[in-house]
């Protein structure tokens, strides 16, 4: 019989006259009889993020128009590989209620808010992934990593409120140093220890909670809401504190990597592909150590400024600017763009497949929330804006489906999201987008 052990299990011998331990990967002995959760009862980690490419497809040119197992077309051949993993939504659409569409931003922001903004700007409530943040994020060192690929930190799709953007790492080598760099602890050492600064900047904000007590008895009701909100951040603050105090569940492919070099960042696609890789990387040894369970990656702006070297029209410039191929049907070289687009979404899921987690991968693990900004760039479309999932989350999801949405909310998709990630809402969205409808297939 094959004795199941506990995860923190140790190799002990002696060097000299000392005892030694060598710390152990993520091993079956380690997990339930059928290597869906940790030997002790506790579930494998659970990961969520969202990766954003801009402009879309050519029209008729991402996935077959039909429902049932997915079928990709010219401009998504890159992610055929990885189509068992995919869940695909077309023809579902964000009801202006009688706004003027802001181009370019009200499509991604109705996907990952569930409510069309006023303007331009306009971000009325939390992008999901700061809820999925909220409630998944605090026990690990970073509450999410955000990452862009175009060298502008403001390039960065999550926000709490407009006056609250996620600014987001633009440098491979700031990521690694941020991550992997001084403040880092390996956590399959055998002489674990966690960083003293951790415990003294915790006593720092328990003391401050503290003192907020008798500071709140003191001030009207409407400060006393607004200190409410600004002390639920410390409390926030304090649970993240915790979570370095102790050693974080890690995979096998918990290995330190080497820092990558400094590179030039800027907008050549030639320099974005290459950011984009590279952050890719180590995105995924920081899940695999547990370093955060949910990020966010940008590979292209909305407006996408991306262009070839050498060249002086932009991916968006092209959109409206070049003509459609007579013969073709299409814009050629904004498809050109598109498919680029889509090759770096399969860089990206392409090392989450090759990380083991017990029965499975990193990626059955993880739940992707991938979305662009408009159906068609040349008319700046918000119906019918292209969104992906990829991935199981822990085998909450069945995936491989294309679901055509008949016109519905876009916000049925985020509902869902939401509810796969555990949380308990009954309806998500605003005005039209309010729904509490589910798409039930897909979820297992």
């Amino acid at each position: 019989m094959i004795r199941k052990l506990h995860r923190r299990a140790m190799l002990r011998g002696m060097l000299g006259a000392s005892a030694i331990g060598v710390g152990l990967p993520l091993l079956d002995c380690f997990l339930n009889e059928n290597g869906t959760a940790l030997a002790d009862g506790k579930p494998m980690p659970l990961r969520f993020g969202t990766w954003f490419w801009g402009l879309g497809h050519n029209p008729g040119r991402g996935i077959a128009p039909k429902t049932g197992p997915i079928e990709f077309l010219a401009e998504c051949q890159p992610l055929v590989p990885y189509k068992q993993h995919i869940n695909y939504f077309s023809d579902f659409n964000a009801p202006m209620d009688g706004r003027v569409s802001a181009v370019h931003f009200t499509g991604w922001v109705a996907c990952r808010t569930g409510t069309v903004p006023l303007r331009g700007g306009d971000i009325p409530d939390p992008t999901l992934d700061v809820l999925v943040s909220d409630a998944i994020g605090g026990s690990t060192r970073f509450r999410s990593l955000d990452l862009t690929s175009v060298g502008d930190p403001k390039d960065s799709y999550t926000l709490r409120s407009a006056g609250s953007r996620n600014a987001a790492e633009i440098s491979p080598l700031a990521l690694y140093q941020r991550v992997f760099g001084g403040d880092f602890v390996d956590p399959r050492r055998a002489d674990f220890k966690p960083d003293p600064k951790i415990a003294l900047r915790q006593s720092v904000l328990s003391a401050v909670m503290e003192q907020s007590k008798d500071f709140e008895k003191t001030i009207g009701a409407g400060d006393r809401a607004r200190m409410d909100e600004y002390f639920t951040s410390i409390r926030q603050m304090e649970r993240q504190l915790q979570a370095g105090l102790e050693r974080p569940d890690v995979s096998e492919a918990c290995v330190r990597p080497a820092a990558p070099p400094d590179a030039p960042v800027g907008v050549e696609l030639e320099t974005v592909t290459v950011t984009h890789a590279a952050m890719t990387d180590l995105l995924v040894i920081a899940l695999a150590c547990n370093q955060t369970r949910v990020f966010n990656m940008l590979f292209s702006q909305s407006l996408s400024m991306v262009r070839r070297r050498g060249e002086a029209h932009t991916h968006h410039t092209l959109t409206h600017e070049e003509p459609v191929d007579s013969k073709l049907g299409y814009q050629a070289e904004v498809a050109w763009y598109n498919v680029k687009s889509m090759e770096a979404l399969a860089r990206f899921i392409e090392p989450f497949t090759k990380v083991r987690e017990g029965a499975g991968t990193l990626l059955d693990n993880t739940l992707i929330f991938a979305n662009s900004d408009t159906n068609n760039a040349k008319v700046h479309s918000v119906d019918g804006v292209p969104v992906m999932t990829i991935g199981r989350a822990g085998g909450r999801v069945r995936t491989g489906e294309h679901y055509i949405g008949g016109g519905d909310p876009i916000s049925r998709v985020g509902l869902t999201v939401l509810q796969a990630m555990g949380l308990q809402l009954p309806s998500w969205g605003t005005a039209s987008l309010r729904t509490s409808k589910t798409i039930t297939g897909m979820l297992a």
